[in-house]
């Protein structure tokens, strides 16, 4: 395995809508499980394929505690085939947009049809802190990060805080 780089805001890679993954073959468990390490490290709960530098759709996640034994998931071409009416808002954060947080509302239950990490067809209820974590991630899959619900001004205020501080951590 191999831990991968995140691209950071603005990034205009982060802009892009995914392409479906034809067929889970090794290549793309590979990508998975290297993605899976990188977002283990970065400290994340979820990370897109888009976040990576590829335009797959392929997502990563774990929302288990620490106190809790791993439970990695692996989605390839998710798509929500159902929402609840309630709503949840989460203090959302990004490995895309690091040390930044923002209250983002979305329905508090979701149903989610994917391909496993074997290719097998799933469809799973995701309720709490998965539901919001998905959904963040298959929002990344469709071109939009979680800055993007905020205000304009919001918005550009933290792309520039991020920009600054890419910029500060670079060794010349």
């Amino acid at each position: 395995m191999a831990k991968l780089d995140i691209i950071n805001v603005p990034d205009p890679l982060l802009k892009t809508k995914s392409t479906p993954v034809d067929k889970v073959d090794d290549q793309v468990r590979k990508l998975l499980d290297d993605m899976l390490e990188t977002m283990y490290a970065a400290p994340g709960i979820g990370l897109a394929a888009i976040q990576v530098a590829v335009a797959k759709r392929m997502i990563v996640l774990d929302t288990s505690t620490e106190e809790e034994e791993n439970e990695p998931l692996f989605l390839i071409n998710p798509e929500v085939t159902w929402e609840s009416e309630e709503r949840n808002t989460y203090s959302e954060g990004c490995l895309s947009v690091p040390e930044h947080y923002a209250d983002v509302e979305r329905p508090a239950a979701v149903r989610v049809q994917y391909l496993d990490y074997n290719g097998q067809m799933q469809e799973d209820l995701m309720e709490g802190l998965t539901a919001t974590c998905v959904q963040h991630e298959i929002d990344h899959l469709n071109g939009v990060v979680f800055i993007d619900y905020l205000s304009r001004l919001k918005r550009n205020m933290i792309i520039k805080k991020v920009q600054k501080a890419t910029k500060d951590s670079v060794i010349l």
